[in-house]
């Protein structure tokens, strides 16, 4: 989890982000090695969670002092800390997935140039749309100066209002835009998938609705990562 308000860390560890203080992402960045810090949450998916404080983690980049006050220098490229850290693990995952804050930022510098793949987020809104450019140039910028050849797998319509006509515009001008690369599937906005946070993933009623159009999502993602 690269984004400090901890909403996926709380939503998978069923625990408040704060309890994760000294024990996240941040510090596993800084120490740059992630295993004492990374916690299970079932037999198929582990969590490397994160909390406020990684809000401070563009001030330890440039003056090498943390939020507690030690001084730990990190000595070379400062978008390739996190690809560093996750180095000592890739080998044990199938998958690593990074969750980005929605700002361009340190943050998310970092998780760009740890990526061999990005999924875009487009939520169908006008600001969303004309921040788009912008953030395939950061994909670019990131294939260029990092290691991994990051490239953009698809962008994946969200958060969309079936009742507003101006959304329905957006989505087809972004598939205008970008035809290979929009995933057919769009997010719609519905109670259940809002009700995740709050009910979560076990003892769920509503967790085949929340999670039926992610269902679709998916095979479609899988069928890009297999066919690259």
């Amino acid at each position: 989890d690269m984004d400090s308000q901890g909403n996926l860390t709380e939503l998978l560890s069923k625990k408040p982000s704060n309890e994760f203080v000294q024990k996240s992402v941040l510090e596993a960045m800084q120490r740059l090695d992630p295993r004492e810090y990374i916690v299970p949450v079932n037999e198929n998916l582990h969590l490397l969670p994160a909390n406020n404080f990684l809000a401070t983690f563009p001030r330890w980049i440039y003056t090498g002092m943390t939020y507690l006050g030690e001084k730990i220098r990190f000595e070379g490229n400062p978008s390739m800390i996190l690809d560093e850290t996750l180095e000592k693990v890739r080998d044990d995952y199938d998958f690593i997935v990074i969750d980005t804050p929605p700002s361009l930022s340190e943050q998310t510098t970092n998780a760009l140039c740890a990526s061999e793949y990005v999924v875009v987020l487009f939520e169908c809104s006008n600001w969303c749309y004309s921040a788009i450019p912008n953030f395939m140039d950061s994909v670019d910028g990131a294939r260029r100066h990092g290691k991994r050849n990051t490239k953009v797998l698809g962008i994946l319509r969200t958060m969309n209002d079936v009742r507003r006509s101006d959304a329905k515009a957006f989505n087809e001008m972004i598939e205008e835009d970008y035809p290979n690369e929009v995933f057919q599937t769009i997010i719609t906005r519905k109670a259940p998938i809002g009700r995740l946070s709050l009910y979560g993933f076990d003892e769920n009623a509503e967790l085949k609705q929340a999670l039926d159009q992610y269902e679709n999502f998916y095979k479609e993602l899988m069928e890009r990562v297999k066919g690259r």
